[in-house]
């Protein structure tokens, strides 16, 4: 018998390259250009797998070769090669719109990639973003190269027991058998790089994944090479304990930079996705001196302006957080390379108290710490949780007004083009062309053009697409689980109402807020004139079990006989079931309590499918929700985590839900004159899909990182690192004499007069030791009153003042009483974003 390796071998030699280097690109994945060819090797294959490299291992190479005599089939493969081709060799929208930025790379580093369920290195959000950054970042031809780790396993797969409750498996991900390549150097020998940890090295392998135009590389410790506990270092995806988790961040953030260096990519932005990464600045800094020859300190001042950090954390306990001592093992020896102490490099991990004192020795060091330390920018990923990370942060920066802390937001958005059902690609492509995903988007014009019964036939066809899924993929489940498949061919209709919600099943996502009147969710469902019929899906991480249990209520309440043949709880929550599902929802549901959802993108998946949302005022909802696209649930308001006011809350959404659904949301639904399409809902539908399609794609999403945090991070990277680094320098002179002379500012007199319509102010200050150019002195509004206003800076004055004081004068609008306005000292050095990378402050009350 032959091995793949010689099959593959006899394809390469006979020509057919051209199908495994198709295969070998995820671009297939969002593109369908190529799926009848996939389909015409192996129909029952595709069907299952959905996955090209699959099909070329498995299938004879007769299979293939009769295919490829086929006139049809060797055409087609041709004009798919020659189109994708083509369009990777031209000008995207980055290169024609910012042909002179001066960004050549953008490094994104991130724990987890979903692309593809070919390759299952995900766990749910996170990925998702990352992975739908990537495509998009393909389209545009924005320059990301993506950084991450394979893992032996991946994240857990799911099954249900015999009493509905969740089992996590872990199946092996064979590297033969997923879409990637070994990376390999130019004399044809494996890139395998060292990693040193206390007492011995990590061997890592490197691998490639192409994703369109862009690459994705991946790091492996399961190397023979290593020892055992340490080939198991990039097994689980969030499994182990600290250690390993530690561990597998080393890998990441050092290794993945090394990486980039041993192929010669030399980024001017690092793009850390989450905190996980965070080593990867000191990494970069390290490496930044090793080519310049400067210290530490001048280093990070470079290249931290290239380094931006993406935070997705609603909530403080979500950090990566390591007990001191752990990462005094492991980084000891790599802090003296960075010709640091490692306490000074634990401080880097921790929030800056503002105490005379020595720092708190038993403080947890916190990931995401160390990337505000290292980063130029940070963002959240919507508004609200700006809101909410500018007070998750807080503690970095004491007695600076909370508006200020240094975090802006980009929301998150979804790659159409991946969740697009082909139904709605033929009604999207024929109002506004095939471009509309690729920098020039589709007008809310062209989509409000769209008639309802275009749109209603639309969204019939996707649901009719879903039942008929569900049933095939429901049998399956049935028969693994012991009981009858037969039965899924009894689940739901085509014309019924279809609800999904499908979540990581955690307490604060309320999965079982549907499940709170049980018996009015079972009138709902089997209304005789407005029935609805509801799919979930979703995992609880194996040792979150108190979201077990939520899976379990759920399946408990399935066995009802009432029940079931109206809701269906698929199990392994995938990408194929999500794909799925978001094509083919009416209505998407997503219950959080709120502020703890940072985005959220299931609901922004059904938006090109005409799918509409009922979600809480959080995350995304809080700044899309509009009344005319879809229904909101709470008050918009955050609630005291008291249990009585937890449960209080929850009954009070509870019920505005159920009522929701039935006196909105099923009456729009089923209010037709005769065959016409329900003209409320289509009304709706056609809304959500003009206004919000586009805003919320990850096409914006990347359109607005490249203009307003990449570019201008790589021009601040060359502009610190030109001349010898001389902004760089210059920064860590200053940074460091305001860490050591800070302590002596203070202010003199001070004198505020109303003169007309204007306060005119006086003030002394008395720098000290301070370089007189090493801060400014501003007029800040107060909390309370207008804090959108931005503070006023005072000039230094000719007048002379108290001996050995500064005096600054100015004028403001005397707009408000003159209790709101209150003088201030902050550091300041040109290009410097305060209070990023100095946040000392001094008030003059």
């Amino acid at each position: 018998m032959k091995t793949n390796e010689g099959v593959n071998g006899d394809l390469e030699r006979k020509g057919f390259g051209d199908l495994k280097d198709l295969a070998l690109n995820l671009h297939w994945s969002w593109s369908r250009a190529s799926d009848e060819l996939w389909e015409r090797l192996d129909a029952e294959l595709w069907e299952t797998t959905q996955d090209p490299w699959v099909i070329l291992q498995t299938v004879s190479k007769e299979t293939i070769t009769a295919a490829l005599g086929e006139p049809e089939f060797s055409g087609r493969l041709a004009e798919v090669l020659a189109g994708t081709r083509a369009a990777y060799a031209g000008d995207a929208w980055f290169q024609k719109t910012h042909k002179d930025s001066g960004l050549k790379a953008v490094a994104y580093f991130s724990m987890e990639f979903m692309l593809s369920e070919a390759l299952p290195i995900y766990s749910g959000g996170l990925g998702n973003v990352a992975g739908d950054q990537m495509k998009a970042a393909s389209d545009l031809g924005v320059p990301v190269v993506g950084v991450g780790l394979l893992y032996g396993q991946g994240y857990f797969r799911q099954q249900f027991d015999s009493a509905g409750r969740q089992r996590a498996l872990y199946p092996v991900n064979d590297p033969g058998q997923l879409p990637i390549r070994p990376l390999r150097r130019a004399n044809g020998e494996w890139l395998r790089l060292k990693v040193p940890i206390p007492g011995v090295t990590i061997w890592l392998r490197c691998w490639e994944v192409s994703v369109g135009r862009g690459k994705l590389y991946l790091l492996d410790s399961n190397d023979f090479a290593n020892a055992p506990e340490h080939r198991c270092v990039t097994s689980q995806l969030y499994g182990g304990d600290a250690e390993m988790r530690l561990k597998q961040e080393l890998v990441l953030g050092i290794g993945g930079w090394r990486l980039l260096r041993a192929i010669g990519i030399q980024p001017e932005v690092c793009h850390l996705n989450e905190g996980h990464a965070a080593f990867a600045v000191l990494e970069r800094a390290r490496s930044y001196m090793q080519d310049h020859g400067v210290g530490f300190d001048v280093a990070l001042s470079v290249t931290r302006a290239g380094n931006l950090f993406t935070t997705h954390t609603a909530v403080a306990a979500g950090f990566d957080r390591f007990d001191p001592e752990l990462i005094r093992r492991y980084m000891t020896t790599y802090a003296s390379r960075l010709g640091i102490s490692i306490n000074e490099l634990l401080e880097m991990g921790r929030a800056d108290t503002g105490a005379p004192e020595p720092p708190n020795s038993k403080e947890p060091f916190n990931m995401a710490y160390l990337a505000m330390h290292g980063s130029g920018q940070v963002n959240a990923v919507s508004k609200l949780h700006g809101e909410v990370s500018r007070e998750i942060f807080g503690p970095l920066f004491l007695r600076w007004p909370k508006e200020e802390v240094p975090i802006g937001s980009v929301t998150n958005g979804v790659h159409v083009p991946t969740w697009e059902s082909e139904a709605a690609d033929k009604l999207w492509s024929g109002a506004c062309g095939q471009g509309r995903w690729l920098g020039t988007p589709c007008s809310a014009d062209d989509v409000r053009g769209m008639s309802d019964e275009a749109l209603w036939s639309m969204r019939t066809e996707c649901r009719k697409g879903l039942v008929a899924w569900l049933r095939e993929r429901y049998a399956r489940q049935l028969a693994l689980d012991g009981e009858d498949p037969a039965m899924a061919a009894f689940i739901f209709r085509e014309d019924v109402l279809t609800i999904g919600f499908a979540r990581r099943f955690a307490t604060y996502k309320r999965p079982d807020l549907l499940l709170h009147d049980p018996e009015r969710l079972l009138r709902l469902l089997t209304n005789p004139e407005r029935p609805m019929q509801l799919v979930l899906a979703g995992k609880a991480h194996p040792a979150d079990m108190a979201g077990q249990a939520l899976i379990e209520k759920w399946n408990k309440f399935l066995k009802r006989e009432d029940a079931r043949t109206k809701i269906v709880f698929l199990s392994d929550y995938d990408m194929r079931v999500a794909k799925e599902m978001v094509q083919g929802i009416d209505l998407w549901v997503n219950t959080p309590r709120r502020p703890w959802e940072a985005s959220g993108t299931s609901g922004m998946k059904i938006l090109v499918n005409g799918g509409l949302n009922l979600s809480e005022l959080d995350g995304w909802w809080a700044e899309a929700y509009d009344s005319a696209v879809g229904w909101a649930l709470g008050d918009g308001k955050e609630h005291s985590q008291d249990p009585a006011v937890i449960a209080e809350q929850d009954a009070i959404e509870a019920d505005a839900m159920y009522r929701t659904l039935e006196t909105e949301v099923a009456a729009d639904f089923y209010a037709r004159e005769g065959i016409a399409p329900p003209a409320r809902w289509v009304a709706r539908m056609r809304e959500s899909m003009a206004q919000m399609t586009e805003r919320f794609s990850a096409a914006r999403t990347i359109r607005e990182y490249a203009e307003e945090h990449y570019i201008p991070a790589a021009k601040a990277y060359a502009s610190r690192s030109a001349d010898g680094s001389a902004i760089g320098v210059g920064m860590a002179a200053w940074r460091s004499e305001i860490d050591k002379k800070w302590a002596g500012l203070r202010f003199g007199a001070f004198e505020m007069t109303a003169v007309g319509t204007r306060y005119d102010f006086k003030i002394e200050v008395f720098a000290g030791e301070l370089s007189s150019d090493a801060f400014k002195v501003e007029v800040y509004v107060a909390r309370g009153w207008a804090v959108t206003v931005q503070p006023v800076l005072l000039a230094r004055s000719e007048e002379t003042g108290s001996v050995g004081a500064t005096v600054f004068t100015g004028s403001v609008a005397a707009d408000l009483p003159v209790e709101a306005y209150i003088p201030r000292v902050v550091p300041y050095f040109a290009g410097a974003s305060v209070p990023l990378e100095a946040g000392e402050i001094l008030w003059q009350r």
